[in-house]
């Protein structure tokens, strides 16, 4: 099994290389155009220096923005954590999803209202109908 390993490293390499050429913007390419290095990745994979040329000359590496390397950025980003109870604005837009809510079943309980008044009077009308 370990005899397989460096065939292995090597396929890893030569299929990761040869997937983030693809995936590259033609933009971010520098040197050839981004056929001719996908033609150098796939001819000179088997002895490493395609995909090794592509990642050390083939694509523009760039930090991230404001010079700041990751784990400062997430540094710098991470907030304090509030519950919902205890957030203010996740409460107010509780109530004033309430407040609609609210509104929509007096309207429901008042329109249910009338036509139960409604039907009180056919219903009346129709006994003294019968009656006459």
């Amino acid at each position: 099994m370990l005899r397989y390993l460096p065939f292995l490293l090597v396929l890893a390499l030569w299929i990761y290389a040869f997937i983030d050429c693809l995936n590259t913007p033609e933009e971010e390419v520098r040197g050839l155009p981004k056929v001719v290095w996908v033609i150098i990745i796939l001819l000179f994979g088997e002895v490493l220096v395609g995909p090794v040329a592509w990642l050390v000359a083939g694509r523009n590496r760039r930090g991230p923005a404001g010079g700041a390397t990751p784990s400062e950025w997430h540094r710098n980003q991470r907030t304090a954590f509030v519950a919902p109870d205890d957030n203010p604005e996740f409460l107010n837009s509780l109530k004033a999803e309430n407040g609609k809510d609210e509104s929509l079943l007096k309207d429901w309980e008042a329109d249910l209202r009338r036509r139960e008044e409604e039907l009180k009077r056919r219903e009346e009308q129709s006994r003294s109908d019968e009656e006459s």
